[in-house]
């Protein structure tokens, strides 16, 4: 009877485990996704090197985070692939229209989100291309919820980039906790935080926080010294948030 309850009691406290131990992994300390079982996932690249990750929400707009785009530079979004070494086998779609949130701060990630317009639209009725759906306006994701990160994002801090889409299952952590581990670089208006055995490294930013079949988050930063810090969690714009003003944009 004993052996069970402590058996019950370490499946319990499984999901807070990681903060007390030091790991550093990214998304590719996960596991490989299968291949196109993410269907939205999309490649941003810019002179055919990957620089960001993004969701496609319907057949000719992309969702990502305003800091992947520097304004001065061209993008090009890879739709449909798994490994971006044979990404020619892949759409590479031009971009039509830039558009970040007007209120978007470089400085603190503030409103760092972005719509991307696509120069064509892409056929989202096969096995390998789909969009994802997104939450209501305003709707809240419970903290220790389970949900995942995907990307081609590097292995490490100072590590290689991975050619193949990776993922990895996190949590959602209680608000109040995280603002307590960003402080002012952390609004609960507009942030979420997720933590788990593995998690989002560089290039992996503008690709979705999905829960169920839910793109509720874009990632947006973590701690620059190192991935998936289990002091400092990595951090989500809250999709919920700006729903109205992506359904305006992509009306217009």
């Amino acid at each position: 009877m004993m052996t069970i309850i402590s058996l019950l009691l370490l499946a319990s406290l499984l999901p807070h485990l990681t903060f007390t131990a030091h790991v550093n992994v990214g998304i590719v300390n996960g596991r490989e996704a299968k291949p196109h079982s993410r269907p939205y996932m999309v490649s941003i690249q810019s002179n055919g090197i990957h620089v960001c990750g993004g969701s496609l929400i319907s057949d000719q707009w992309v969702l990502t985070a305003a800091h992947c785009w520097d304004r001065n530079e061209t993008l090009t979004v890879v739709v449909g692939a798994h490994d971006l070494r044979e990404s020619k086998k892949s759409d590479h779609i031009g971009v039509k229209s830039y558009i970040q949130h007007p209120s978007y701060s470089g400085s603190f990630h503030f409103n760092d989100i972005m719509l991307l317009k696509l120069k064509e639209k892409v056929n989202i009725n096969n096995n390998y291309v789909k969009s994802i759906s997104l939450p209501k306006n305003g709707e809240d994701v419970e903290a220790n919820t389970l949900c995942s990160v995907a990307g081609w994002g590097q292995l490490k801090i100072k590590g290689q980039k991975s050619h193949r889409l990776m993922e990895a299952n996190v949590y959602i952590m209680n608000e109040s906790e995280c603002h307590e581990r960003w402080g002012n670089m952390f609004s609960q208006t507009q942030m979420m935080c997720a933590y788990g055995h593995g998690g989002s490294c560089r290039y992996d930013s503008g690709g979705p926080l999905v829960c169920g079949d839910t793109a509720i988050g874009v990632t947006s930063f973590g701690d620059s010294l190192l991935c998936n810090s289990p002091v400092k969690p990595n951090v989500y714009i809250k999709i919920s948030l700006y729903i109205p003003w992506i359904n305006e944009k992509i009306k217009m």
